[in-house]
């Protein structure tokens, strides 16, 4: 069983930065995929980016790459490093944990956290 809990979102203007954050609680979260996914107001939840149980494979969606950096540490945290923000950016980031191969479709993952709002103004 694992637990995540997101945060770090926040109101910033387009161009600027910000960091999330996902502490997970559990003893074999090393072994854990881990990956971050958006939902804005009347859309699907999309994949953003995701980092294998080991950190040696990271994927990206198109809309992020070269912005956003996933990375994991030995304390039980991910993070998304988010750059050059735009509007379109603005939704609700999840992170997510499977133990199965890593995937870019919800499906993929058995735990979610409760989110964290992200709000890009032009």
């Amino acid at each position: 069983q694992v637990q995540l809990v997101e945060s770090g979102g926040g109101l910033v203007r387009s161009g600027d930065s910000l960091r999330l954050t996902c502490a997970a609680s559990g003893r074999t979260f090393s072994r854990y995929h881990m990956g971050w996914f958006r939902q804005a107001p009347g859309k699907e939840r999309e994949f953003v980016a995701r980092i294998s149980w080991s950190g040696g494979s990271i994927f990206y969606a198109d809309s992020v790459k070269g912005r956003f950096t996933i990375s994991r540490d030995n304390a039980n945290t991910v993070y998304l490093q988010m750059n050059s923000l735009k509007p379109e950016d603005t939704a609700v980031y999840y992170c997510a944990a499977n133990v199965g191969l890593p995937s870019v479709i919800p499906g993929g993952y058995a735990y979610w956290g409760q989110g964290t709002q992200v709000t890009v103004s032009s």
